[in-house]
């Protein structure tokens, strides 16, 4: 089915101490949407927002279009970079695009398309929506969604979906780093990529337990200097200023290098971003490079309110899961335990056999994720 691709805007006021995005006007919020509308007229859209954005030429947004689903990809006001991302200000972001799909373009149900990161976001969204709790960021700035006036989606879909970025940066980053301030000086025994590393693929449940043990200390570790930096700038009298730091080693989890480890059809030695080892200290890891507001409100293990487990259990619209069993990013458990939270949605799972994470080189894969899409909401929600 032919469709057409509407690039506009989401435009909306905002009161803030400081400004945490480049350029544009002060006061002002500017989303960049395109709403991919098929020939056929429908009241359902499916709305898509990843934190960073980026995914409105993916290969899922428009063949769910072609299929005859009108589809909205918003980018949140982060499009691009996330040094600064506040989860708090992006349930904004996508409640403006929601309210301005319902009160302008007419739409009367909504479904949360969440891929990837956008999973737990959706779920962030619209536990919020149902039952606002949330009335400031980790970091103590004020931001009260409880009176938002978020609008709930009847329905959510998690596509290729991972936990969190709280949770999923802890289980991928590298233990070895002990000290923040010498970031090569590893330890070797927690160490997957240096030779001198007596464990080896395949690892030994013990030895993953202890792994995982480290992953979340070192991750409790920079929470703690984030929350005493941001309270010695606040005994100062600086409690609106920043800093900015660099994360090293964010991909080290071994199920990357051991496929025994959550057994799946990924390839090994591989992850969505490329060669592991290359990815822990290159530029595009997770959490790379951050400020403390947003460690807080992203990264911080106990402490995001976006935290993807937590979320699901609020959730109580019903629930589609499509799982990739070639997924290069999210391995079988994100998918599990996610379903495992949401234990008051009614839901339906499928797994799209090989399909890697983008559905990259596979149209056909691309095209029975978004059949499956489609079959549900009309089965759900009705055409």
């Amino acid at each position: 089915m032919k469709y057409e691709r509407i690039p506009y805007l989401v435009i909306f006021d905002e009161r803030s101490a400081f400004k945490d995005t480049y350029s544009g006007q002060v006061g002002k919020v500017v989303l960049e949407a395109h709403l991919l509308k098929p020939e056929t007229p429908s009241d359902t859209v499916v709305i898509m927002m990843h934190p960073i954005g980026g995914g409105a030429w993916l290969p899922l947004p428009s063949t769910l279009a072609k299929l005859g689903q009108h589809v909205i990809y918003c980018n949140s006001r982060y499009r691009g970079i996330d040094n600064a991302l506040i989860m708090e200000k992006v349930a904004l972001d996508l409640g403006a695009c929601i309210r301005d799909a319902k009160e302008r373009l007419g739409y009367k149900k909504v479904i949360l398309g969440g891929w990837s990161g956008g999973g737990a976001l959706s779920l962030f969204y619209q536990a919020e929506a149902q039952q606002p709790t949330v009335r400031a960021t980790p970091a103590g700035d004020p931001i009260d969604l409880t009176a938002a006036g978020l609008i709930p989606a009847d329905g959510v879909m998690l596509l290729a979906a991972h936990l969190s970025r709280n949770l999923t940066l802890t289980e991928w980053i590298d233990p070895s780093i002990t000290d923040e301030r010498r970031p090569f000086d590893r330890d070797p025994q927690w160490n997957i990529y240096d030779p001198a590393n007596p464990a080896k693929p395949p690892y030994d449940p013990a030895y993953i337990a202890a792994y995982r043990a480290a992953q979340i200390a070192r991750n409790r570790r920079i929470t703690a200097w984030v929350k005493e930096t941001l309270a010695d700038l606040r005994r100062q009298g600086r409690e609106n200023e920043e800093r900015g730091f660099v994360v090293q080693g964010t991909m080290a989890d071994p199920r990357f290098l051991d496929a025994t480890l959550e057994p799946s059809d990924r390839p090994d030695g591989w992850c969505f971003l490329g060669d592991p080892r290359i990815v822990n200290d290159g530029p595009v890891g997770l959490a790379r490079f951050s400020t403390l507001r947003s460690w807080m409100s992203q990264w911080a293990y106990d402490e995001s309110n976006a935290d993807g487990l937590r979320c699901a259990a609020r959730l109580s619209v019903p629930l589609l899961v499509i799982e990739n069993s070639a997924d290069d990013a999210c391995t079988p458990s994100h998918a599990a335990r996610l379903m495992a939270a949401a234990v008051n949605a009614p839901q339906t799972h499928h797994v799209i056999e090989g399909a890697n994470h983008y559905y990259f080189g596979q149209p056909e894969m691309a095209g029975e994720a978004a059949r499956v899409a489609q079959d549900w909401i009309a089965t759900q929600f009705g055409r």
